[in-house]
Protein backbone atom coordinates (compact mmCIF):
# COMPACT_ATOMS: atom_id res chain seq x y z
CA UNK A 1 0.00 0.00 0.00
CA UNK A 2 1.10 3.56 -0.70
CA UNK A 3 1.80 5.63 2.14
CA UNK A 4 0.21 9.07 2.58
CA UNK A 5 0.28 11.95 4.86
CA UNK A 6 -2.91 11.81 6.92
CA UNK A 7 -4.18 14.32 9.83
CA UNK A 8 -6.21 13.20 12.83
CA UNK A 9 -7.87 16.35 14.55
CA UNK A 10 -9.73 15.36 17.89
CA UNK A 11 -9.80 16.94 21.24
CA UNK A 12 -9.50 13.73 22.68
CA UNK A 13 -5.78 12.62 23.19
CA UNK A 14 -6.62 8.50 23.57
CA UNK A 15 -8.85 8.86 20.35
CA UNK A 16 -5.69 10.84 18.53
CA UNK A 17 -3.53 8.11 19.39
CA UNK A 18 -6.43 5.17 19.10
CA UNK A 19 -6.32 6.36 15.31
CA UNK A 20 -2.73 7.36 14.84
CA UNK A 21 -2.05 3.72 15.75
CA UNK A 22 -4.21 2.09 13.80
CA UNK A 23 -3.64 4.44 10.45
CA UNK A 24 0.49 3.48 11.50
CA UNK A 25 -0.61 0.14 11.17
CA UNK A 26 -2.13 1.14 7.62
CA UNK A 27 1.32 2.13 6.52
CA UNK A 28 0.30 5.78 6.67
CA UNK A 29 2.05 8.62 8.07
CA UNK A 30 0.25 10.27 10.67
CA UNK A 31 -0.03 14.13 12.33
CA UNK A 32 -2.26 15.25 15.07
CA UNK A 33 -4.00 18.38 15.90
CA UNK A 34 -6.48 19.24 18.59
CA UNK A 35 -8.91 21.54 17.06
CA UNK A 36 -9.18 22.97 13.81
CA UNK A 37 -7.31 25.90 14.47
CA UNK A 38 -4.16 23.41 15.48
CA UNK A 39 -5.21 21.74 12.24
CA UNK A 40 -4.82 24.89 10.04
CA UNK A 41 -1.12 25.55 11.40
CA UNK A 42 -0.23 21.60 10.12
CA UNK A 43 -1.47 23.15 6.88
CA UNK A 44 0.59 25.62 6.72
CA UNK A 45 3.48 23.74 7.43
CA UNK A 46 3.32 20.85 5.13
CA UNK A 47 0.19 19.07 2.70
CA UNK A 48 -2.00 16.03 3.90
CA UNK A 49 -3.79 13.73 1.51
CA UNK A 50 -6.66 13.29 4.13
CA UNK A 51 -7.97 14.50 7.33
CA UNK A 52 -9.88 13.12 9.75
CA UNK A 53 -11.97 15.11 12.16
CA UNK A 54 -13.86 15.07 15.05
CA UNK A 55 -16.70 17.21 15.36
CA UNK A 56 -17.59 18.98 18.47
CA UNK A 57 -14.10 20.49 19.26
CA UNK A 58 -13.50 24.07 21.19
CA UNK A 59 -12.02 26.74 18.89
CA UNK A 60 -12.63 25.62 15.85
CA UNK A 61 -15.11 22.84 15.42
CA UNK A 62 -15.21 20.17 12.73
CA UNK A 63 -17.56 21.43 10.22
CA UNK A 64 -15.51 25.25 10.85
CA UNK A 65 -12.67 23.35 9.56
CA UNK A 66 -14.08 22.08 6.70
CA UNK A 67 -15.51 25.09 5.48
CA UNK A 68 -12.44 26.73 6.35
CA UNK A 69 -10.50 24.51 4.10
CA UNK A 70 -12.73 24.79 1.17
CA UNK A 71 -12.87 28.02 1.63
CA UNK A 72 -8.95 28.07 1.41
CA UNK A 73 -8.94 26.54 -2.08
CA UNK A 74 -7.89 22.83 -0.55
CA UNK A 75 -9.47 19.79 -1.83
CA UNK A 76 -8.16 17.27 0.32
CA UNK A 77 -10.61 14.51 1.09
CA UNK A 78 -12.28 14.84 5.08
CA UNK A 79 -13.40 12.20 6.75
CA UNK A 80 -15.78 13.64 9.72
CA UNK A 81 -15.89 11.25 12.87
CA UNK A 82 -18.90 11.98 15.32
CA UNK A 83 -21.16 10.60 18.56
CA UNK A 84 -23.64 12.57 17.59
CA UNK A 85 -24.77 10.47 14.35
CA UNK A 86 -28.12 12.19 13.30
CA UNK A 87 -28.91 12.15 9.78
CA UNK A 88 -28.91 15.80 9.48
CA UNK A 89 -25.49 16.20 10.93
CA UNK A 90 -24.18 13.74 8.41
CA UNK A 91 -25.71 15.09 5.45
CA UNK A 92 -24.60 18.58 6.06
CA UNK A 93 -21.15 17.42 6.44
CA UNK A 94 -21.40 15.81 3.31
CA UNK A 95 -22.74 19.04 1.49
CA UNK A 96 -20.09 21.14 2.29
CA UNK A 97 -17.34 18.65 0.56
CA UNK A 98 -16.84 15.92 3.38
CA UNK A 99 -15.90 12.85 1.55
CA UNK A 100 -17.25 10.44 4.04
CA UNK A 101 -18.35 10.28 7.68
CA UNK A 102 -18.58 7.23 10.46
CA UNK A 103 -20.56 7.46 13.86
CA UNK A 104 -18.91 6.32 17.34
CA UNK A 105 -18.60 3.80 18.71
CA UNK A 106 -16.57 2.26 15.24
CA UNK A 107 -14.73 -0.99 14.45
CA UNK A 108 -11.00 -0.34 13.38
CA UNK A 109 -12.47 -2.06 9.93
CA UNK A 110 -14.85 0.46 9.78
CA UNK A 111 -11.96 3.06 9.80
CA UNK A 112 -9.91 1.35 7.51
CA UNK A 113 -12.20 1.09 4.90
CA UNK A 114 -13.66 4.73 4.56
CA UNK A 115 -9.59 5.43 4.97
CA UNK A 116 -8.69 3.49 1.87
CA UNK A 117 -11.77 4.93 0.22
CA UNK A 118 -11.35 8.49 0.23
CA UNK A 119 -7.68 7.94 -0.44
CA UNK A 120 -8.72 6.68 -3.89
CA UNK A 121 -11.52 9.06 -4.45
CA UNK A 122 -8.62 12.25 -3.50
CA UNK A 123 -6.53 10.29 -5.78
CA UNK A 124 -8.71 10.02 -9.00
CA UNK A 125 -10.36 13.91 -8.26
CA UNK A 126 -6.43 14.97 -9.09
CA UNK A 127 -6.13 12.94 -11.92
CA UNK A 128 -9.44 14.55 -13.14
CA UNK A 129 -8.62 17.87 -12.75
CA UNK A 130 -4.82 17.16 -14.25
CA UNK A 131 -7.04 15.01 -17.30
CA UNK A 132 -9.50 17.91 -18.22
CA UNK A 133 -6.68 20.07 -19.29
CA UNK A 134 -4.35 17.55 -21.16
CA UNK A 135 -7.57 15.71 -23.07
CA UNK A 136 -7.71 18.26 -25.59
CA UNK A 137 -4.06 17.47 -26.66
CA UNK A 138 -4.79 13.74 -26.71
CA UNK A 139 -2.33 11.01 -26.53
CA UNK A 140 -0.87 11.00 -30.33
CA UNK A 141 0.50 7.74 -32.20
CA UNK A 142 3.61 7.27 -33.96
CA UNK A 143 3.42 7.76 -37.99
CA UNK A 144 6.05 6.22 -40.01
CA UNK A 145 7.98 3.00 -40.49
CA UNK A 146 11.33 3.93 -41.76
CA UNK A 147 14.41 2.25 -40.82
CA UNK A 148 15.16 4.77 -37.91
CA UNK A 149 12.18 5.04 -36.92
CA UNK A 150 11.46 1.51 -36.18
CA UNK A 151 14.85 1.67 -34.28
CA UNK A 152 13.26 4.46 -32.59
CA UNK A 153 10.26 2.04 -31.22
CA UNK A 154 12.38 -0.76 -30.20
CA UNK A 155 14.51 1.42 -28.12
CA UNK A 156 11.14 3.04 -26.45
CA UNK A 157 10.33 -0.96 -26.04
CA UNK A 158 13.77 -1.39 -23.87
CA UNK A 159 13.77 1.74 -21.94
CA UNK A 160 10.09 1.81 -20.91
CA UNK A 161 9.61 -0.87 -18.24
CA UNK A 162 13.21 0.27 -16.09
CA UNK A 163 13.49 2.93 -13.66
CA UNK A 164 15.96 5.17 -15.40
CA UNK A 165 16.00 8.33 -15.75
CA UNK A 166 16.06 8.88 -19.89
CA UNK A 167 16.96 12.38 -21.50
CA UNK A 168 15.45 12.85 -25.41
CA UNK A 169 17.61 14.60 -28.13
CA UNK A 170 16.15 16.03 -31.05
CA UNK A 171 15.62 19.52 -33.25
CA UNK A 172 11.77 21.19 -32.79
CA UNK A 173 9.09 19.71 -33.77
CA UNK A 174 10.38 16.42 -34.32
CA UNK A 175 8.24 14.89 -31.55
CA UNK A 176 9.82 14.40 -27.94
CA UNK A 177 7.10 14.98 -26.16
CA UNK A 178 5.24 11.92 -28.10
CA UNK A 179 8.48 9.87 -27.53
CA UNK A 180 8.02 10.85 -23.70
CA UNK A 181 4.66 9.52 -23.67
CA UNK A 182 5.76 6.76 -25.17
CA UNK A 183 8.24 5.73 -23.08
CA UNK A 184 5.16 6.67 -19.82
CA UNK A 185 2.47 4.53 -21.76
CA UNK A 186 5.05 1.57 -21.90
CA UNK A 187 6.56 1.54 -18.32
CA UNK A 188 3.62 0.13 -16.61
CA UNK A 189 3.59 3.43 -13.90
CA UNK A 190 -0.22 3.68 -12.33
CA UNK A 191 0.36 7.60 -12.36
CA UNK A 192 0.20 10.49 -14.61
CA UNK A 193 2.23 11.43 -17.42
CA UNK A 194 3.07 15.31 -16.59
CA UNK A 195 4.89 17.50 -19.28
CA UNK A 196 6.44 21.11 -18.51
CA UNK A 197 8.43 22.90 -20.90
CA UNK A 198 11.44 25.07 -19.11
CA UNK A 199 11.39 27.52 -21.59
CA UNK A 200 7.95 28.49 -21.76
CA UNK A 201 7.93 29.73 -17.86
CA UNK A 202 9.60 32.51 -17.12
CA UNK A 203 13.04 31.51 -14.49
CA UNK A 204 11.21 33.00 -11.25
CA UNK A 205 7.58 30.76 -12.31
CA UNK A 206 9.23 27.89 -12.96
CA UNK A 207 10.43 26.94 -9.42
CA UNK A 208 6.65 27.22 -8.20
CA UNK A 209 5.33 25.28 -10.82
CA UNK A 210 7.54 22.29 -10.26
CA UNK A 211 7.76 22.41 -6.36
CA UNK A 212 4.20 23.74 -5.59
CA UNK A 213 4.41 26.60 -2.82
CA UNK A 214 2.01 26.97 0.36
CA UNK A 215 -0.06 30.08 1.14
CA UNK A 216 1.77 33.23 1.78
CA UNK A 217 5.18 31.62 0.50
CA UNK A 218 5.26 35.05 -1.98
CA UNK A 219 3.55 37.94 -3.11
CA UNK A 220 0.53 36.39 -4.66
CA UNK A 221 0.75 32.82 -3.16
CA UNK A 222 -2.84 33.45 -1.83
CA UNK A 223 -3.42 29.42 -1.13
CA UNK A 224 -1.18 26.42 -1.30
CA UNK A 225 -0.62 24.79 -4.61
CA UNK A 226 0.58 21.21 -5.26
CA UNK A 227 4.00 21.09 -8.00
CA UNK A 228 4.54 19.05 -11.00
CA UNK A 229 6.67 16.99 -8.44
CA UNK A 230 4.09 15.71 -5.98
CA UNK A 231 1.67 15.73 -9.57
CA UNK A 232 4.08 13.22 -11.41
CA UNK A 233 4.50 11.19 -7.66
CA UNK A 234 3.85 7.54 -8.93
CA UNK A 235 4.22 8.36 -12.36
CA UNK A 236 6.51 10.49 -15.02
CA UNK A 237 7.62 14.07 -14.94
CA UNK A 238 8.29 15.23 -18.63
CA UNK A 239 11.04 18.44 -18.24
CA UNK A 240 10.88 19.79 -22.05
CA UNK A 241 13.67 22.16 -22.45
CA UNK A 242 15.83 21.18 -19.78
CA UNK A 243 18.78 23.37 -20.59
CA UNK A 244 16.95 26.14 -20.39
CA UNK A 245 16.42 25.80 -16.66
CA UNK A 246 18.11 28.53 -14.76
CA UNK A 247 21.44 26.69 -12.89
CA UNK A 248 20.44 27.30 -9.75
CA UNK A 249 17.14 25.18 -10.17
CA UNK A 250 19.42 22.59 -11.95
CA UNK A 251 20.97 21.99 -8.94
CA UNK A 252 17.18 22.08 -7.12
CA UNK A 253 16.23 19.19 -9.53
CA UNK A 254 19.36 17.28 -8.81
CA UNK A 255 18.71 16.67 -5.40
CA UNK A 256 15.03 15.84 -6.13
CA UNK A 257 16.69 12.69 -8.87
CA UNK A 258 18.78 12.29 -5.64
CA UNK A 259 17.19 12.09 -2.69
CA UNK A 260 13.46 11.50 -3.84
CA UNK A 261 11.61 14.02 -1.59
CA UNK A 262 10.27 17.40 -2.57
CA UNK A 263 9.33 20.50 -0.25
CA UNK A 264 6.95 23.24 -1.44
CA UNK A 265 8.18 27.07 -1.38
CA UNK A 266 7.27 28.08 2.13
CA UNK A 267 6.74 24.78 3.61
CA UNK A 268 8.44 23.35 6.61
CA UNK A 269 8.65 19.48 5.08
CA UNK A 270 9.44 17.76 2.25
CA UNK A 271 7.58 14.82 1.20
CA UNK A 272 8.56 11.93 -0.74
CA UNK A 273 7.60 11.39 -4.14
CA UNK A 274 8.24 8.09 -6.65
CA UNK A 275 8.43 9.70 -10.04
CA UNK A 276 10.21 9.20 -13.48
CA UNK A 277 12.10 12.12 -14.63
CA UNK A 278 12.41 12.17 -18.40
CA UNK A 279 14.05 15.56 -20.05
CA UNK A 280 14.51 16.69 -23.52
CA UNK A 281 16.41 19.33 -25.32
CA UNK A 282 16.92 20.52 -28.83
CA UNK A 283 20.17 21.07 -27.84
CA UNK A 284 23.51 19.38 -28.42
CA UNK A 285 23.63 18.48 -23.89
CA UNK A 286 27.33 18.32 -23.77
CA UNK A 287 27.83 21.25 -26.00
CA UNK A 288 25.46 23.01 -23.45
CA UNK A 289 27.41 21.84 -20.72
CA UNK A 290 30.76 23.33 -21.87
CA UNK A 291 28.73 26.83 -22.56
CA UNK A 292 27.59 26.21 -19.30
CA UNK A 293 23.77 26.01 -20.02
CA UNK A 294 23.55 23.05 -18.24
CA UNK A 295 24.83 21.47 -15.24
CA UNK A 296 27.57 18.25 -16.04
CA UNK A 297 26.69 16.46 -12.83
CA UNK A 298 23.09 16.95 -13.51
CA UNK A 299 23.64 16.32 -17.32
CA UNK A 300 25.02 12.83 -16.19
CA UNK A 301 22.08 11.92 -14.04
CA UNK A 302 19.57 12.40 -16.39
CA UNK A 303 21.92 10.66 -19.47
CA UNK A 304 21.34 7.33 -18.36
CA UNK A 305 19.74 6.74 -21.49
CA UNK A 306 19.65 8.69 -24.52
CA UNK A 307 16.86 8.53 -27.27
CA UNK A 308 17.75 10.55 -30.30
CA UNK A 309 14.68 11.41 -32.56
CA UNK A 310 15.38 11.77 -36.15
CA UNK A 311 14.86 14.93 -37.77
CA UNK A 312 12.09 14.78 -40.69
CA UNK A 313 14.47 15.51 -43.56
CA UNK A 314 16.41 12.21 -42.37
CA UNK A 315 13.25 9.90 -42.50
CA UNK A 316 11.36 11.58 -46.07
CA UNK A 317 9.91 8.38 -46.92
CA UNK A 318 7.69 8.73 -44.27
CA UNK A 319 6.28 12.35 -45.64
CA UNK A 320 3.32 10.64 -47.37
CA UNK A 321 2.18 8.96 -44.73
CA UNK A 322 2.31 11.79 -42.65
CA UNK A 323 1.03 14.23 -44.71
CA UNK A 324 -1.94 12.09 -45.14
CA UNK A 325 -2.66 11.57 -42.03
CA UNK A 326 -2.68 15.58 -40.97
CA UNK A 327 -5.27 16.12 -44.39
CA UNK A 328 -7.20 12.85 -43.07
CA UNK A 329 -7.79 15.13 -39.69
CA UNK A 330 -7.69 17.98 -40.56
CA UNK A 331 -10.55 17.86 -43.56
CA UNK A 332 -12.54 16.00 -40.59
CA UNK A 333 -12.85 18.84 -38.61
CA UNK A 334 -13.82 20.98 -41.49
CA UNK A 335 -16.64 18.45 -42.42
CA UNK A 336 -14.58 17.55 -45.79
CA UNK A 337 -13.82 14.99 -47.76
CA UNK A 338 -9.69 14.88 -47.26
CA UNK A 339 -8.33 15.69 -50.74
CA UNK A 340 -5.24 14.15 -52.52
CA UNK A 341 -2.22 15.54 -52.98
CA UNK A 342 -0.77 15.76 -56.67
CA UNK A 343 2.76 14.17 -57.76
CA UNK A 344 4.09 17.97 -58.08
CA UNK A 345 3.56 18.56 -54.85
CA UNK A 346 4.70 15.64 -53.13
CA UNK A 347 7.85 16.12 -55.18
CA UNK A 348 7.70 19.39 -53.36
CA UNK A 349 7.40 17.99 -50.08
CA UNK A 350 9.83 15.43 -50.38
CA UNK A 351 12.53 17.45 -51.54
CA UNK A 352 12.12 20.75 -48.97
CA UNK A 353 14.61 20.36 -45.50
CA UNK A 354 11.84 21.01 -42.88
CA UNK A 355 13.24 22.38 -40.47
CA UNK A 356 10.36 22.98 -38.30
CA UNK A 357 10.11 19.01 -39.00
CA UNK A 358 6.73 17.21 -38.49
CA UNK A 359 5.61 19.99 -36.45
CA UNK A 360 5.85 22.09 -39.89
CA UNK A 361 4.63 19.76 -42.01
CA UNK A 362 1.58 19.34 -39.93
CA UNK A 363 0.45 22.72 -40.03
CA UNK A 364 1.19 23.03 -43.79
CA UNK A 365 -1.30 20.41 -43.88
CA UNK A 366 -3.66 22.36 -42.02
CA UNK A 367 -3.07 25.46 -44.05
CA UNK A 368 -3.80 23.63 -47.24
CA UNK A 369 -7.01 20.96 -46.25
CA UNK A 370 -8.60 24.93 -45.07
CA UNK A 371 -7.63 26.78 -48.46
CA UNK A 372 -8.27 23.46 -51.26
CA UNK A 373 -11.73 23.90 -52.55
CA UNK A 374 -11.33 21.10 -55.23
CA UNK A 375 -10.19 17.37 -54.88
CA UNK A 376 -6.49 17.71 -55.30
CA UNK A 377 -3.95 20.21 -53.64
CA UNK A 378 -1.58 21.85 -56.14
CA UNK A 379 1.86 22.93 -55.40
CA UNK A 380 0.01 26.42 -55.91
CA UNK A 381 -1.15 26.10 -52.47
CA UNK A 382 1.85 25.66 -50.80
CA UNK A 383 4.45 28.48 -49.82
CA UNK A 384 6.76 29.72 -52.48
CA UNK A 385 9.89 28.53 -50.34
CA UNK A 386 8.71 25.03 -50.18
CA UNK A 387 7.87 25.01 -53.61
CA UNK A 388 11.45 26.11 -54.61
CA UNK A 389 12.73 23.98 -51.52
CA UNK A 390 15.57 26.23 -51.28
CA UNK A 391 16.68 28.83 -48.73
CA UNK A 392 16.01 32.74 -48.92
CA UNK A 393 19.30 34.31 -49.95
CA UNK A 394 21.73 35.48 -47.23
CA UNK A 395 20.97 39.50 -46.08
CA UNK A 396 24.60 41.19 -47.38
CA UNK A 397 25.51 44.46 -47.34
CA UNK A 398 27.33 45.41 -50.24
CA UNK A 399 29.84 48.43 -50.45
CA UNK A 400 26.91 50.42 -52.22
CA UNK A 401 25.00 49.73 -49.61
CA UNK A 402 27.09 50.91 -46.78
CA UNK A 403 27.09 54.14 -48.65
CA UNK A 404 23.20 54.59 -48.09
CA UNK A 405 23.98 54.39 -44.19
CA UNK A 406 24.47 57.68 -42.56
CA UNK A 407 26.75 56.35 -39.99
CA UNK A 408 29.89 53.46 -39.91
CA UNK A 409 29.19 52.30 -36.51
CA UNK A 410 30.06 48.77 -36.21
CA UNK A 411 26.80 48.27 -33.47
CA UNK A 412 24.51 50.06 -35.83
CA UNK A 413 25.61 47.38 -38.53
CA UNK A 414 25.40 44.78 -36.75
CA UNK A 415 22.06 45.68 -35.58
CA UNK A 416 20.77 46.05 -38.66
CA UNK A 417 21.89 42.42 -40.90
CA UNK A 418 20.56 40.88 -37.09
CA UNK A 419 17.39 42.01 -37.35
CA UNK A 420 17.53 41.56 -41.32
CA UNK A 421 18.79 37.47 -40.06
CA UNK A 422 16.25 37.39 -37.75
CA UNK A 423 13.21 38.64 -40.37
CA UNK A 424 14.24 36.57 -43.08
CA UNK A 425 14.41 33.15 -40.62
CA UNK A 426 10.91 33.55 -39.40
CA UNK A 427 9.61 34.20 -42.85
CA UNK A 428 11.31 30.53 -43.94
CA UNK A 429 9.70 28.89 -40.64
CA UNK A 430 6.40 30.67 -41.46
CA UNK A 431 6.67 32.74 -37.86
CA UNK A 432 7.51 29.46 -36.09
CA UNK A 433 9.43 30.75 -33.19
CA UNK A 434 11.08 27.62 -32.48
CA UNK A 435 12.05 26.69 -36.15
CA UNK A 436 13.66 30.06 -36.28
CA UNK A 437 15.45 30.05 -32.86
CA UNK A 438 16.48 26.67 -34.33
CA UNK A 439 17.42 28.05 -38.00
CA UNK A 440 19.32 31.03 -36.28
CA UNK A 441 21.50 28.46 -33.68
CA UNK A 442 20.01 30.84 -30.45
CA UNK A 443 17.54 29.71 -27.45
CA UNK A 444 13.86 30.59 -28.14
CA UNK A 445 13.95 32.69 -25.06
CA UNK A 446 16.89 34.73 -26.95
CA UNK A 447 14.62 35.33 -30.22
CA UNK A 448 11.80 36.28 -28.37
CA UNK A 449 14.14 38.87 -26.64
CA UNK A 450 15.72 40.05 -30.22
CA UNK A 451 11.91 40.21 -31.58
CA UNK A 452 10.74 42.35 -28.67
CA UNK A 453 14.00 44.32 -29.11
CA UNK A 454 13.86 45.54 -32.66
CA UNK A 455 9.79 45.42 -32.55
CA UNK A 456 9.31 42.76 -35.12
Amino acid sequence: MEAHRILVVDDEVKMRRLLEMSLKNMGHEVAQAADGEEAMACFAEAPFDLVMTDLKMPRMDGMQLLKTLRERGEEVPVIVLTAFGSIETAVEAMKLGAADYIIRPFEMETVELAVTRALAMGAVQRENRFLRDEVAKGWGEFIGRSPKMRQLYELIQQVAPARSSVLIVGETGTGKELVARAIHQASGRGGLFVPINCAAIPAELLESELFGHQKGAFTGAHRDRMGKFELANGGTLFLDEITEMPLALQAKLLRVLQEGNVERLGAQRAVKVDLRIVAATNRDPQQAVAEGAMRQDLFFRLNVVRVDVPPLRERREDIPSLAGHFLQKYSGELGRPAPELSEATMQSLLAYPWPGNVRELENLMERAAVLCRGKTIEPQLLPQDITHAAAPPAPAVSAGGIAEFDSLTLVGHVESLEKQLISAALERCADNKSAASRLLGVSERTLWYKIKKYGL
